[in-house]
């Protein structure tokens, strides 16, 4: 941890030359001002973090700057000069670069032809033939002064999300950049790569650059910035050096409210075995005979490293991925889940890790995201009643406190954490029995991370079986009543909850069976 600090011992100088200034910058979108003068500066050399709850105005803000929107008012200036996206082309020529939440890549291309698109380089400057060679090559040399251990020539689709998001990583170094900003970087990354972002940012950060560093995640932040800007409700809460900060410093000034406790208190009472689990192999994964079983009222968390299975095993639950062998049995009676229509007939619901691409319909709006999984409840005779699908998106609202303007509003102009509460909502419309649930706080800030984990205790209070994966640790030890880690597409134990320890968890996500821990 000590070789990532500060570039800086003392808080940033004024001596620092300032790269990007924006000032009151204001953005209205039908029915909510999403900026209200705010204003942010940027030194050369030095980390800026951004926080703020979802929905705060952050990736707005930062949108503005790129040009993906247009700000309504005020003014930004890059070296002192003013300046004015009016695309993301247009910001990416002039210095400033952005590696976005969700990833938008062609995932049935290679790694260098993401890389480059949009800018091939050519077989000679008069002609327009692309050169292979010039592009493996270039692609090459960033991997190898980035430490990449990446194959330019693989296939994005067949890399896990974590690899996918060092590629844009390295997209964005690729130009250059006098200002590059981090939208929440480290959500799908294992600790082994956020270490390696980290060292990334430091070699940035050396030459001179202006890095924007989205997180959610306090210890990051505190531990990678030189200074840190809050923002509450589309305005300018704060701007502090991060060495004057604390954890519950920056969560009052985020929510505006003390938070004391991370997790809400155990109330919930663990019944009998609800969902087995036998031999459960995957036809085209790694999955291999994994058993296990979960008991009415548990949250049972799942915990491993990148790759090790635990998506692979919620899919295979749900029927979404093809099941070589293995046998589910739901309150002792045998069940198939092949597909998951049958599976959310049988009371089954997953909530899953990559939103974007398997979560929302970004074409449609709030109320037709929140209804699609329950459209039965809702007929009468061949149509639909409208009265009775906005009364439950009324509730999905208010229940989740998802900050939109009204129902007819499109998900994806909502914040990540506000599409999240939105899916999240869809599944308690239909009742599930068992709840599985992929990375479920994913990009969400802690006030909507505490209210998501209070209706995951509330389900399990009414007698439902909850399945967690989880990549942060604390939350899996604060959450969930036992822990399953997962290593290379095998149940490695289960950890009842008073066996709960860091250290032999980490042992057998690495391969250390159970058994052979010791302490």
């Amino acid at each position: 941890m000590d070789n990532i600090k500060h570039k800086n011992e003392n808080s940033p100088s004024e001596a620092e030359p300032v790269l990007l200034r924006m000032e009151n910058i204001d953005k209205v979108f039908p029915g909510v001002k999403a900026l209200d003068g705010v204003s942010l500066t940027v030194r050369a050399g030095t980390v800026h973090a951004l926080m703020g709850e979802n929905g705060a105005g952050k990736s707005t803000l930062m949108k503005c700057l790129f040009g993906v929107y247009k700000k309504d008012s005020g003014n930004i200036y890059l070296e002192g000069r003013e300046i004015n996206f009016k695309n993301s082309r247009e910001a990416l020529e002039n210095g400033v670069a952005m590696v976005h939440q969700e990833l938008n890549q062609a995932l049935k291309r290679n790694v260098m032809d993401n890389m480059w698109l949009g800018r091939f380089p050519k077989v000679a400057k008069f002609l327009p033939l692309t050169s292979e060679r010039k592009m493996y090559a270039a692609t090459k040399k960033i991997f190898d002064e980035l430490e990449m251990n990446v194959n330019p020539k693989t296939v994005m689709s067949k890399m896990p999300v974590s690899q996918r998001q060092m590629v844009e990583i390295a997209k964005a170094v690729s130009y250059h950049s006098k200002i590059i900003v981090f939208d929440e970087p480290t959500s799908s990354l294992t600790e082994q790569e956020v270490e390696h972002l980290f060292k990334i940012i430091n070699m940035l950060r050396d030459r001179g650059c202006g890095i924007i560093y989205i997180s959610h995640k306090m210890e990051e932040i505190l531990r990678i910035s030189d200074e840190v800007t809050i923002m509450r409700d589309g305005k300018w809460i704060a701007t502090k050096a991060a060495e004057d900060l604390t954890t519950d410093e920056i969560i009052r000034l985020m929510v505006g409210r003390e938070l004391t406790n991370r997790y809400p208190p155990k109330e919930h009472q663990i019944g009998d075995v609800l969902l087995e689990v036998e031999g459960l192999s995957g036809e085209y994964t790694k999955l291999r005979d994994v058993s296990f079983s979960a008991k009415r009222g548990e949250i049972l968390g799942v915990a491993g490293l990148d790759s090790s299975g635990r998506t692979e095993l919620l899919e295979n639950i749900f029927g979404v991925a093809t099941r070589r062998s293995g046998k589910l049995k739901l309150a002792g009676k045998p069940i198939k889940n092949r597909s998951a229509k049958e599976s959310i007939k049988n009371g089954f619901a997953l909530l899953t890790e990559e939103r974007r691409a398997t979560g929302i319909f970004s074409i449609l709006n709030i109320r037709e995201n929140a209804v699609i999984s329950s459209l039965k409840k809702y007929q009468i005779g061949p149509f639909l009643s409208k009265k009775k699908m906005k009364e439950s998106t009324d509730w999905c609202i208010k229940a989740m406190r998802i900050k939109t303007p009204d129902q007819e509003t499109k998900i994806r102009s909502l914040s990540g954490g506000n599409q999240q509460k939105v899916i999240l909502g869809r599944w308690l419309l239909t009742d599930p029995t068992v709840l599985l649930l992929d990375e479920p706080t994913r990009g969400i800030d802690v006030g909507a991370k505490y209210e998501i984990y209070q209706l995951i205790q509330d389900l399990a209070k009414k007698g439902k079986t909850v399945i967690m994966v989880s990549s942060e640790m604390p939350e899996l030890l604060g959450m969930c009543d036992r822990i399953m880690v997962m290593c290379e597409g095998r149940n490695m134990g289960i950890f009842d909850r008073n066996e709960f320890d860091q250290v032999k968890l980490m042992a057998a996500a690495t391969g250390t069976k159970k058994e052979d821990i010791r302490l």
